[in-house]
């Protein structure tokens, strides 16, 4: 119509219109394009005194177009827009200025189009034939002239691949009618489909004369399934009958509707006879759920500090936890599942988990124990999430698991066996094998390249699931565009729970014309919480990174998924969970040179190097795609270009007419999700399979538990009817426009029956290139239903509109659990279109709630480091829980919210303002916390994973000094001279951060015996856990006495020893500070022995006797730790280290590594064993009993 006309745009977003304008930088410059808002209107934006004003052409009932411009100027109407535009180049129109240069479309290159996986083009070769077919008429030649061309070119093909092919042993007649089908039928249906006739009739012929004896053999076995089929009914389904006239009554019907048919009539009769079984021996399978074999765990546990080796059996159908000394032992002592009532997962020990039990009179215990890695930690914790799950009793749940995969199956029919891909195995971040039997509540398989088609990839996805789960998943929605697919299948249970399911497809192929890439989607909603999947296939090469850029742009503004009344919000934020999966493309941008050095990079699993070059990552971290979204770190090797049928070479060179095309190895098939802020997702698993490999591509597999929420039922009483309302307040905004216009907020939200629109903003002076918009006074928001419990699930969208055109300038989301304890502020930010916008702050604050809050499924694991390392302590479980780290929040997802001194909300993710999330940032999950950033900067750790100080500044080790260990363990006993706090040799600044904040409650050290020093300790920050490459920034700790370390704080507690000097303790000149000054006492005078005292370093003596010659690590005071063998020590415990090392210098480059040096410590503070040889609580024990028998 009128697209060749220079001035318009097309469906160009408002932003990028703006930066055209700017770029003209005339006064009168002006461009069109569609309209964001109203489907089949335009936007006129004229750029006057360095503003963008935007005016809107809308048409009539009769299609005629007319331009909203000032008022009291007369309405005037046009057929068509160069019409329009022509008579607005006069001046007086009712515009800000009149029209005078057209900004022209910026040429974008022409797409190169992908070469089709053809097969080659082989010469003629002549087929015996008979000698009548030679001898057709004229009038049976006289085809189209393009039949002529094409029957060569079909008949050839196929008859060199049939020639490939043994086909002696199929019956002659078998091969007879193959033969005649490729010399000539599949002409004559090429030419039927000319003709407009897709029915392949000779082909059908072909099928029907090889499947007779089938045909007769299915009529044959049918009654009989039919008749099993009936026994099993109950009562008996009226419809058999029916069922055997569909499917052998019509002679007209496709042997493969007939197989397709029977298949599910034997997998209906498998699962009614299994549930017949199931019934009749007791068990409630409910709808087939999976029957999960009783797992045992071999783990170390302490009790009364004493490491024990036991073991644990799951059993996930019984609800109980076993408690066994040996695996074949008795199962006398176990816990069910309503009596477990907590997990803490260590942050500092991946493979530590600690059980609050409750056990008699409504007492809790504390039950620690060590795997033998990460892996089985966490399988052990899947079960017994499952086995809660199971039997919570809960009509509806409020966390399910979710498996979502991805895979390019580059054209290729699958192996026969793709469990592992199900079952999370491979490379990566994947599941313990004792979990391997869980199944998944939902599953979501995207794939690229599929040359199956949909039922039969479905049911060879069903059938996976069959073998893995014993279950039979519901399909709950597919969607196909070309060769992108994306399927959803749910456990049966679930099926009622699925309502308002929408599919769509977009497709950004050549001129966003051709399917061959673009994207398909599903969203649905699951009870009260909603779901987005959408699996895209973006432009491929790795010099197409921008037209990749496009691609995801296209996708965001118009897949259309999700509830119809958020109209201007795109899919980031019409749902809850939002999941993007596919084949993205993105490759490694590296020079085709660097090829042999990417692999054996790889080879050597140096994954870090290669990802920050990977292109997603660049382009996430400028904020061009994916903004907001979060990807699992990535530990898995590039899962493309492989040789295919091996995993063990990349195939990173192509040949083509134009010369070598490189595919350098890449992560191009990826998993990344956003989710409101505070809803809860923890990912589980991300990795790739190893054993999959009939395509170039491997699959890509994530899972995550997912909070969902149900229909609320209130706790309270029905009919006192809550009343309040959500009170949004002091709303300012920061918007990143030229636009000149007032604005205006809408909140949108589930809880409320309608959006609510605020009063006009004032618009406010900014700085060049954004707006400052503030909207005065108070909006309240009435929910659907008060109670608080209820409104602390919910969340309010946010949208920033123009007043002028109705246009959304950005959107952002409120989570209402932010607010939970008072009157919160909030800081957001605005997006649109995939496009940082600018910004929103301002005050929230709900309705008070005096009940108790639901506990959730998903605040049934904890993540924190626990005090008292394995003691068994009873009491209530609030006290036993109060030192968990301050970051440890029940929902991981909430980890970047912090609360000011004054109950205000700190900068966090989600509902407050955040940092930039940068591609290479973990999930917030159990298995990657990561605490907030403290004021101490320690730059070196030891193999301890305590800070350590770096080497003398004269390269020499510290010379022998020595070692009182009765440190006072009080903060009023000893003397202060002799133990001062290591605050006085390090003089840390303070940074803005520290001024008002509460110190984090301390945790005791795990497995160690301390002596601290008798001086107070000041506000101590929380460890930083280091995510990245660079060595862990990590600030010590006060520590508290455990219950048994208690028992050697007394009056019968031998004084600290000093060696005998004369004079009294004086204090050292102050001196230049060196490695000696943070690692020895300032004092090295000692008191003479009193009466009754052992001689000095007996007490531990026998003990670090009994560790000569073995690997051990000595931490000193101020946390410097050293590594090495024990060769001796004397009785006042000046130790001799041998063979001091670091095993990964690089990660720890200023820790001493020197040779057969003496080092005395001024505070041992614990030794520690490889592999637990030891455990330290026999320190304490020997200590106290040699404490006795001197004092005997």
């Amino acid at each position: 119509m009128f697209s060749h006309q220079p001035w318009y745009h097309g469906n160009i977003t408002r932003s990028t219109a703006e930066d055209l304008l700017s770029k003209a930088g005339k006064d009168g410059s002006f461009l069109l394009r569609d309209s964001e808002s109203i489907q089949g209107a335009y936007a006129l934006c004229v750029l006057f005194q360095n503003c963008v004003y935007t005016y809107r052409i809308l048409p009539n009932e009769d299609k005629k177009l007319s331009v909203q411009a000032s008022e009291g100027v007369p309405i005037r109407f046009f057929s068509v827009l160069p019409d329009l535009v022509e008579a607005y180049y006069k001046e007086n129109m009712g515009l800000v200025t009149h029209l005078q240069y057209a900004v022209q479309k910026e040429e974008e290159p022409e797409e190169e189009p992908e070469p089709l996986s053809l097969p080659p083009q082989l010469p003629p070769r002549n087929i015996a034939s008979n000698e009548s077919k030679d001898s057709h008429s004229d009038s049976s030649r006289g085809t189209d002239r393009g039949m002529e061309l094409a029957r060569p070119c079909i008949t050839d093909t196929y008859i060199q691949r049939l020639q490939q092919i043994d086909i002696t042993n199929l019956p002659e007649d078998h091969q007879k009618f193959i033969q005649e089908y490729f010399r000539s039928s599949i002409c004559l249906d090429a030419e039927q489909v000319q003709n407009g006739n897709p029915t392949l009739p000779h082909f059908k012929k072909l099928t029907q004369s090889i499947c007779k004896n089938l045909n007769s053999e299915i009529a044959r076995t049918l009654p009989s399934l039919e008749a099993l089929q009936k026994v099993l009914d109950q009562p008996m389904s009226p419809g058999g009958g029916r069922l055997r006239s569909q499917l052998s009554g019509d002679a007209n019907q496709s042997v493969a509707f007939k197989l397709e048919q029977l298949t599910k009539l034997i997998y209906s009769i498998e699962d009614k006879t299994k549930n017949a079984v199931f019934e009749s021996v007791g068990y409630d399978g409910g709808h087939r759920r999976s029957l999960i074999p009783p797992v045992t765990f071999e783990v170390k546990s302490d009790s009364l500090g004493i490491s024990n080796k036991m073991y644990l059996k799951v059993d996930v159908e019984g609800g109980k936890v076993y408690f066994k000394k040996s695996k074949d032992g008795p199962e006398d002592k176990y816990f069910v599942h309503n009596k477990i009532l907590q997990l803490v997962k260590s942050q500092k020990m991946h493979n530590r988990l600690v059980l609050v039990v409750e056990t008699e009179k409504e007492k809790t215990q504390r039950k620690d124990f060590v795997f033998d890695d990460t892996k089985k930690r966490e399988g052990f914790c899947q079960l017994l999430q499952q086995m809660k799950n199971k039997h919570s009793g809960k009509p509806e749940p409020d966390m399910i698991t979710i498996f979502v995969g991805t895979w390019n199956m580059g054209n290729a029919n699958p192996p026969q066996n793709i469990t592992s891909w199900f079952q999370s195995r491979g490379q990566g971040k994947t599941h313990d094998d004792t979990a391997n039997q869980i199944p998944h509540d939902i599953y979501v398989i995207g794939t690229q390249e599929d040359p199956l088609g949909e039922k039969e990839w479905i049911e060879t996805v069903r059938g996976a699931l069959r073998d893995i789960t014993n279950i039979s998943f519901k399909q709950i929605a597919t969607q196909t565009l070309w060769s992108i697919r994306i399927v959803v299948l749910a456990k049966p249970e679930h099926e009622n729970r699925f309502s308002h399911v929408f599919c769509d497809s977009v497709k950004t192929g050549i001129a966003n014309a051709l399917g061959n890439k673009g994207a398909v989607g599903v969203s649905f909603m699951f009870n009260r919480t909603s779901f987005g999947f959408v699996n895209s296939h973006l432009t491929s090469g790795s010099e197409k990174k921008l037209r990749r850029n496009q691609n995801y742009v296209s996708i965001l503004r118009f897949l259309n998924l999700g509830d119809k009344k958020l109209n201007p919000f795109d899919i980031t934020h019409r749902f809850t969970h939002l999941f993007w999966l596919g084949d993205l493309n993105y490759r490694v941008d590296l020079p085709s040179q660097e090829a042999e050095n990417i692999v054996m990079k790889i080879k050597q699993q140096q994954y870090q190097e290669l990802l920050v070059r990977d292109q997603l990552n660049m382009e996430r971290e400028e904020e061009k795609v994916f903004l907001d979204y979060v990807e699992e770190e990535i530990t898995f090797a590039p899962t493309y270009r492989f040789e295919r049928d091996t995993r063990e070479k990349y195939a990173y060179t192509k040949a083509k007419a134009t010369g070598t095309k490189y595919n350098l190895p890449s992560w191009c098939d990826r998993v990344l999700r956003k989710s409101y802020p505070m809803a809860h997702v923890v990912c589980n698993s991300y990795g790739c399979t190893n054993d999959i490999m009939t395509s170039d591509h491997s699959p890509v597999f994530a899972t995550f538990d997912v909070g969902v929420t149900s229909q609320f039922v209130s706790k309270n009483d029905l009919s006192k009817d809550a009343q309040g309302a959500i009170k949004i307040m002091n709303c300012v905004a920061v918007l990143l426009t030229k636009s000149k216009t007032k604005f205006f907020i809408e909140y949108h939200s589930s809880c409320l029956e309608k959006f609510v629109k605020s009063p006009e903003g004032e618009n406010q002076e900014n700085t060049e290139g954004s707006i400052k918009v503030r909207f005065n006074g108070q909006v309240e928001l009435t929910p659907i239903i008060a109670d608080p419990e209820y409104l602390l699930d919910q969340h309010i969208l946010i949208c920033i509109k123009s007043t002028d055109c109705d246009e959304s300038y950005g959107e952002g989301c409120v989570a209402l659990r932010s607010a939970e304890s008072s009157y919160t502020e909030f800081c957001i930010k605005l997006t649109h279109h995939g496009e940082h916008t600018g910004r929103l702050t301002g005050g929230i604050q709900l309705p008070k709630s005096d009940g108790k809050q639901t506990e959730k499924l998903y605040d049934f694991i904890k993540v924190g480091d626990d005090p008292g390392a394995g003691k068994g302590k009873s009491g209530d479980i609030t006290k036993m829980f109060s030192a968990v780290l301050a970051t440890d929040i029940s929902n991981p997802s909430y980890m970047g919210v912090g609360y000011k001194s004054n109950n205000q909300v700190d900068r966090g993710p989600g509902s407050i303002m955040s940092p930039r999330t940068g591609p290479s940032s973990k999930d917030m999950t159990h298995g990657n916390l990561s605490p907030k950033k403290t004021s101490y900067d320690h730059t070196t750790c030891s193999p301890t994973t305590k800070t350590s100080n770096p080497i003398p500044e004269d390269g020499q080790p510290p010379e022998m000094f020595d070692n009182p260990l009765y440190g006072s363990m009080t903060g009023s006993r000893g003397n202060k001279d002799h133990l001062p706090s290591p605050d006085a040799h390090f003089a840390f600044p303070k940074t803005d951060l520290d001024v008002d904040r509460q110190p984090p409650v301390p945790t005791p050290r795990i497995r160690s015996f301390t002596c601290s020093e008798t001086k107070p300790h000041s506000a101590i920050a929380t460890n930083t856990i280091s995510s990245g490459l660079q060595p862990q920034n990590i600030t010590k700790k006060p520590v508290v006495p455990s219950r048994s370390e208690g028992g050697m704080i007394g009056p019968n507690r031998p004084p600290v020893p000093m060696k005998s000097r004369p004079g009294q303790p004086q204090e050292l000149q102050p001196k230049p500070r060196d490695y000696r000054d943070s690692a020895e006492l300032p004092s090295k005078i000692r008191q003479q022995n009193r009466t009754g005292q052992p001689k000095d370093g007996m007490l531990f003596y026998s003990f670090f006797k009994s560790l000569v010659g073995k690997d051990v690590v000595v931490e000193l005071k101020n946390d410097l730790s050293i590594c090495g063998t024990l060769h001796s020590v004397d009785q006042y415990l000046n130790i001799k280290l041998t063979d001091i090392s670091v095993t990964d210098p690089e990660k720890y480059p200023h820790m001493l590594s020197v040779k057969n040096c003496f080092i005395r410590g001024s505070v041992v503070r614990y030794v520690q064993l490889p592999a637990d040889e030891v455990d330290t609580q026999l320190l304490q024990d020997a200590a106290r009993k040699e404490a006795m028998q001197q004092k005997q």
